[in-house]
């Protein structure tokens, strides 16, 4: 997971600089935009997801599970956003998403299994989550077509295909619907003669427990907290 993330983001660096060379000696392009009070856009991006797992003490007393390793798993997100300008360098973003395609899984070996079953499974929860990211942006300075800036919030998850309700979802982790997290990340802003392009890289740490612990199930009770990670890369096409 770590050597793939490391490649996403040496590519996604190499092209901001090339991209900042070629942009930073343009003819300025709507020099008035910093003045808006506000601007309204549509995000295109793609998610890698992780769940962060913490052992129960019956994991320790049970020999039924030998180990539980979450994995990771991408998916896209289509969104909508609108930023209000606070000061020069200051501006509110408000970000609502769709996150499509992705899927949170764990991976377990079992210690003892009954006849015909297998001793590695996995189990794979299909998500569709609406997001409801709230980020506060700090801008630099604006370099002829080109600016930089940092920015950070809370975010609002919400899983529509959360199984946390299912009554027949027989030894399956159950995951809470709700999530709450905190955001930061870091993008650039490229701006065109008409529209503004802004490739951004974002990290989610989830701060809620999601996981809807069952004494009963093995594969639950080997489990205690469940907090969501994710990276984001996203392109927002701002007007």
């Amino acid at each position: 997971m770590y050597d793939l993330l490391r490649k996403q983001v040496i590519l996604f660096c190499s092209f901001l600089i090339s991209t900042i060379a070629l942009f930073g000696q343009s003819q300025m392009h709507r020099p008035d935009h910093d003045d808006w009070s506000y601007y309204f856009g549509i995000t295109l991006g793609y998610n890698n997801s992780h769940l962060h797992a913490t052992k129960h003490p019956r994991f320790l007393q049970s020999d039924s599970i030998l180990s539980a390793n979450p994995l990771s798993g991408g998916g896209i997100n289509l969104g909508l956003h609108a930023t209000l300008r606070i000061s020069d360098h200051w501006q509110f973003r408000i970000n609502p998403q769709l996150m499509l395609g992705g899927a949170q899984s764990i991976a377990y070996e079992l210690g003892t299994a009954r006849p015909g079953e297998p001793l590695v499974q996995k189990q794979v929860l299909p998500t569709t989550v609406l997001a409801l990211p709230l980020h506060f942006k700090f801008n630099s300075d604006r370099i002829g077509n080109f600016r930089a800036y940092l920015l950070g919030g809370v975010r609002y998850h919400y899983d529509m295909s959360s199984n946390a309700t299912a009554r027949n979802a027989e030894d399956l982790v159950k995951l809470r619907a709700s999530d709450w997290g905190l955001e930061a990340g870091v993008g650039f802003n490229f701006f065109l003669p008409f529209v503004t392009i802004s490739p951004e890289i974002k990290f989610s740490q989830g701060i809620s427990n999601i996981h809807q612990r069952d004494p009963a199930l093995k594969f639950s009770n080997v489990l205690d907290r469940i907090q969501s990670r994710m990276i984001f890369f996203s392109i927002h096409i701002e007007d």
